[in-house]
């Protein structure tokens, strides 16, 4: 985790889930509309791995709500304290 949410970051994080996991059959990253996921850097990697990219539609909050709740809770008991 960082304080800046980068292209780099999230390719960082997912090179260290192919290295932990190993690659995937059959994967499908689900995000929101974020300049660091549509980035080509992130994008590029994602194609050279065989993951199918899904992404949310414009100002449609609910796509992600479940994951946006485990966040907001995840940096407001273990990070901000």
């Amino acid at each position: 985790m960082k304080a800046e949410m980068t292209a780099q970051l999230v390719a960082d994080a997912f090179v260290m889930a192919i290295w932990r996991r190993g690659k995937p059959n059959a994967l499908l990253h689900h995000s929101d509309q974020g300049s660091q996921y549509a980035s080509a850097q992130f994008q590029k990697l994602m194609a050279d791995n065989g993951v199918d990219c899904s992404m949310s539609r414009s100002g449609n909050v609910w796509d992600n709500a479940a994951m946006e709740s485990f966040f907001s809770s995840l940096k407001t008991e273990r990070i901000r304290r």
